[in-house]
């Protein structure tokens, strides 16, 4: 295995247990999965708890479906969701799909919205999409198809009733935005129990402070080197 491909499944590890340790996964269920290819793509084995997964876990998966490389089988809305992502939407080279709870919180909500009312939220000024149309599992092609036509060239998509998915061009990038995502929907959830108005911020600063965050991504790779500096020292073994 290429060195490149030992350092992907390391970083895919590493937000894998981090994102247990905040509390961001849901028993064995949810997927983060990185196209490592135009036919391949890394995924989490169905089964597996994020809290004890280590980078020689992770699938090597077809487009198919076939397990090309690892122990274990793919389970099936994780194929259907992330491989019609990855094939259809050029942003997408990282998927990560959770029903982390603040965020979910608002996709159970009519018509739930992220609004802009913190700084956490302008990170995602005008590149959210929502899925309003909640049609159960997806057990077939067609739902994640249904699901990439709802994403457009948006890197986060609320899917109503069921949690989020965030697309980025790397895993950095990728799992910054799903940590600030849930950040702002944890702000949202805890202001709009005030019972009180949201202050919400002007467009014209919205798009300022929008593009003062996409055009510096150092954050996003400083926070993933962070991440697996802590790992390294308290749980070496993510990267077995």
């Amino acid at each position: 295995m290429p060195n490149d491909i030992r350092a992907t499944r390391r970083e895919l590890a590493a937000i894998f247990r981090w994102s247990h340790r905040l509390g961001l996964s849901e028993g064995i269920c949810n997927h983060y999965s990185y196209m490592v290819d135009e036919r391949h793509f890394l995924i989490n084995p169905f089964g597996v708890h994020w809290s004890e997964l280590k980078a020689t876990d992770l699938l090597l998966v077809s487009e198919t479906g076939d397990v090309v490389e690892g122990a274990g089988s793919v389970e099936s809305t994780a194929l259907f969701i992330h491989w019609r992502i990855h094939a259809t939407l050029p942003q997408a080279k990282c998927v990560l799909h959770t029903h982390m709870p603040y965020a979910t919180a608002l996709t159970s909500l009519e018509q739930g919205r992220l609004e802009m009312c913190c700084q956490n939220s302008l990170r995602f000024y005008n590149d959210v999409a929502y899925d309003d149309d909640y049609q159960g599992l997806a057990l077939d092609a067609g739902e994640g198809d249904r699901i990439c036509s709802k994403m457009g060239g948006k890197r986060i998509l609320f899917l109503a009733n069921h949690g989020v998915v965030v697309v980025g061009p790397n895993i950095g990038v990728a799992f910054d935005d799903l940590y600030y995502l849930e950040r702002a929907c944890t702000v949202q959830v805890i202001a709009q129990s005030t019972q009180q108005p949201l202050k919400i911020v002007d467009d014209a600063i919205c798009l300022k402070t929008y593009t003062q965050f996409v055009e510096d991504q150092s954050f996003a790779a400083k926070h993933l080197d962070a991440i697996q500096r802590i790992l390294d020292r308290e749980s070496p073994d993510y990267a077995d």
